[in-house]
């Protein structure tokens, strides 16, 4: 087979790896054109991963375009819930004393305004945050529960070659997306995870130009890892 002939034939997974590499560049750098890119990625992937047999991830892509327009919204709006306070109480304390600081030059009128103008775009902007014990001990029962219940589902009903694996991929992809989707820090080492597993499967399933994309998710990992650390 020509390269040209593979390229005719593998175009539509060629072009949804090209916009899912787009797509974690900006989610590292927290670019909410994330939302759009990944909500285009998910759509190409659907008709990829029906055609490869990969049920429980084709599923996973439904519930990305369905997220996605969620953490867009999310990232507009702003106050996220979920995660830890803590991670966002030094900000508030620093609102505090600058509230604190002020009133001597708000009442003659100077800065009044800009200030006003800065503390309703702090309190809309949802920010980096971390998991608290509550919410990542509610997110691993969810994770076992839809793991499970997709392995029970695809070994028994569809002809997926790998299920337990497929299972595992879907299920902590979702509570990571989830976690994405409210800012929440650690949501970076469930990537590590679901992108070095998904590297064997794909590969080992000649999905190749798919391995390479979830080879760029997990070394991508890495950066944001460092990147969502420096906004705490």
């Amino acid at each position: 087979m020509t390269i040209s002939v593979w390229l005719s034939n593998n175009w539509i997974e060629i072009f949804g790896a090209i916009t899912g590499i787009i797509y974690v560049f900006l989610e590292i750098r927290q670019n909410i054109w994330l939302w759009p890119v990944g909500i285009i990625t998910s759509a190409v992937y659907i008709i990829v991963f029906f055609t490869s047999k990969f049920y429980a991830d084709m599923g996973l892509q439904g519930y990305y375009l369905v997220i996605s327009l969620a953490g867009w919204y999310w990232w507009v709006r702003g106050r996220g819930r979920g995660a830890s306070k803590n991670g966002s109480g030094l900000r508030a304390q620093g609102k505090d004393a600058e509230t604190i600081r002020l009133p001597s030059l708000q009442g003659l009128g100077v800065g009044s305004e800009e200030t006003k103008r800065r503390r309703d775009e702090e309190t809309e902007r949802l920010n980096v945050t971390r998991l608290n014990l509550k919410t990542g001990l509610i997110l691993t029962v969810v994770f076992i529960l839809l793991y499970f219940l997709m392995w029970f589902i695809l070994s028994g009903l569809t002809d997926s070659p790998v299920p337990e694996w497929d299972s595992f991929i879907t299920s902590l992809s979702v509570v990571a997306t989830w976690m994405l989707a409210r800012k929440i820090y650690e949501h970076w080492f469930l990537w590590i995870a679901v992108n070095t597993t998904a590297m064997i499967i794909f590969t080992a399933r000649g999905l190749y130009p798919t391995a390479v994309l979830y080879f760029v998710y997990f070394a991508m990992s890495f950066a944001g890892l460092r990147a969502w650390r420096r906004s705490l």
